[in-house]
């Protein structure tokens, strides 16, 4: 395991899930119920999304390099323009939690655990993971990092999320993570040129 991999990920992966409707989603689901079972819940979809994109993203790493690095500069640089340009979601999470109706902890952590595996399906964590296994070619390194920083989410939504979302705002967090990716975009493009 590359610590470099798994730390550069974190970085990445990190800010890009802070405004995340999922965040917005465990935090409401944090309000309402028991936050262990929530976060169980959470945490199983999230290792089983990273597990796929992983996945994704190895098979890309077996195409050529330059292919490969064209194609992740286009999805760093669509997932900046996504954050940057696109509109924010609003009403998710309340929609989220709306769907739990039992208490009873197996519920509860069934009905997060399908909350944020419906809601991640395409999101940009989800697209950016997959990207940067296909970039480092290191899918447990990038596995590692991807699953601490949505874990490391979800405990902050879960535990600080209200204070946190009062103090700085998702539309600074969600442009940090544009800027963050399109210079990931330069950065990779300028490579696959180079090679």
């Amino acid at each position: 395991m590359d610590l470099a991999v798994v730390l550069t990920t974190f970085v990445v992966i990190f800010p890009a899930e802070l405004p995340d409707k999922s965040m917005f989603a465990s935090l409401v689901l944090g309000t309402r119920f028991r936050r262990l079972p929530v976060f169980c819940g959470v945490a199983a979809a999230f290792a089983v999304h990273v597990v796929i994109a992983v996945a994704i993203g190895s098979v890309f790493a077996l195409l050529p390099d330059r292919l490969v690095l064209f194609v992740v500069a286009a999805l760093f640089a669509g997932g900046s323009a996504f954050l940057l340009l696109g509109k924010e979601d609003d009403g998710e999470a309340a929609e989220a939690s709306r769907a739990v109706a039992d208490q009873h902890p197996v519920r509860v952590a069934l009905a997060s655990f399908g909350v944020v595996f419906l809601g991640e399906w395409g999101d940009i964590t989800q697209i950016t993971t997959a990207n940067l296994a296909a970039r480092y070619g290191d899918p447990l390194s990038v596995g590692v990092g991807a699953l601490l920083a949505l874990w490391s989410v979800a405990a902050l939504a879960l535990t600080v999320g209200r204070g946190l979302i009062q103090r700085v705002p998702a539309r600074l967090v969600r442009r940090i993570t544009g800027v963050i990716l399109a210079v990931l975009a330069v950065l990779t493009l300028v490579e696959a040129i180079r090679s």
